[in-house]
């Protein structure tokens, strides 16, 4: 069956609306079910009215994500444990991008970046976004909130002040990602903690989703003895056997473990400006660990 020329269309724009809806949401789940929503509008809207069918997908995107943030946002203060963001593999841009381009995405990305952004209010959140990583002037921003410009501006400067300030937004050599790949694992498998002791930042933290459906750290883990004596008295004995894939995780460097044909984990990482490891996150949560597969997110 010939898709028609406005499914056509939509499909051009479903990857950018996706890397929307995942940066707003913190969660693909989430993220594709607002792409759907927002087909599913466009499906039964009165083309005659819309003169620009990019920001039309973009605004109804949008509105339909920071509802279902709002949502979420309710759910996640009864969460049991540390919430964190659902992992994604993602191809972040073609060969030909610009490297600027690249690094901006990779960084918007990362863990670290995505749980800063839970700091923002839903309308913080979305107009850092597209204002900031998707280019999207003040005043079209100020229409997709039904907000005016003057507000817009204050909103996005707010959230780039928060952010900013965190520094966050920075992307740590593939180099010395890979050492810091290797240090961990040599520390897991081995339970040899030497070569990752000096790597990690002073502000190491380790932080474990297990959502009350798998065993995980209850609360975060902070500073280098606690986070060395964790790997070496918890992470070793459990996970020495597992089988270890090395994949793109949320812009950066990061493992899958597997055990019996099975995901158990997903390890990303957090880095300081510097190079230090400054975070390590675990997802243990089955019902985030199940959709983890190779996705493009633009």
């Amino acid at each position: 069956m010939t898709a028609s020329p406005d499914d056509l269309l939509f499909a051009r724009h479903a990857p950018m609306l996706t890397g929307l809806a995942y940066r707003i949401l913190g969660s693909r789940a989430d993220a594709e079910d607002a792409v759907q929503d927002t087909y599913l509008k466009w499906r039964d809207a009165q083309r005659a009215g819309i003169d620009n069918p990019a920001a039309w997908l973009t605004t109804a995107c949008t509105r339909r994500c920071i509802d279902l943030l709002r949502a979420a946002h309710r759910t996640r203060v009864d969460y049991v444990g540390s919430w964190l963001p659902e992992p994604i593999q993602a191809e972040l841009a073609d060969a030909g991008s610009e490297p600027e381009a690249q690094w901006s995405l990779a960084s918007s990305l990362s863990t670290a970046f995505l749980l800063l952004l839970e700091r923002l209010t839903p309308k913080e959140r979305a107009a850092y976004l597209l204002h900031e990583i998707f280019d999207q002037p003040h005043a079209e921003v100020a229409k997709i909130l039904e907000i005016e410009e003057a507000a817009c501006r204050k909103l996005v400067q707010r959230a780039r002040g928060n952010i900013e300030q965190a520094r966050v937004r920075h992307v740590t050599p593939a180099e010395q990602q890979d050492r810091l790949l290797a240090a961990f694992e040599t520390a897991i498998v081995q339970g040899h903690t030497a070569p990752l002791a000096a790597l990690l930042s002073q502000q190491i933290a380790l932080r474990a989703d297990g959502g009350g459906k798998a065993t995980a750290a209850a609360q975060a883990i902070e500073g280098r003895e606690a986070v060395l004596g964790f790997i070496a008295s918890v992470l070793h004995p459990a996970c020495r056997e597992d089988r270890w894939t090395f994949v793109d995780l949320n812009g950066s460097r990061g493992v899958i473990l597997e055990r019996a044909g099975r995901i158990e984990a997903a390890i990303s990482f957090g880095y300081e400006e510097d190079g230090a490891l400054r975070d390590i996150y675990i997802m243990r949560n089955p019902d985030k660990l199940a959709r983890l597969q190779a996705v493009r997110i633009q």
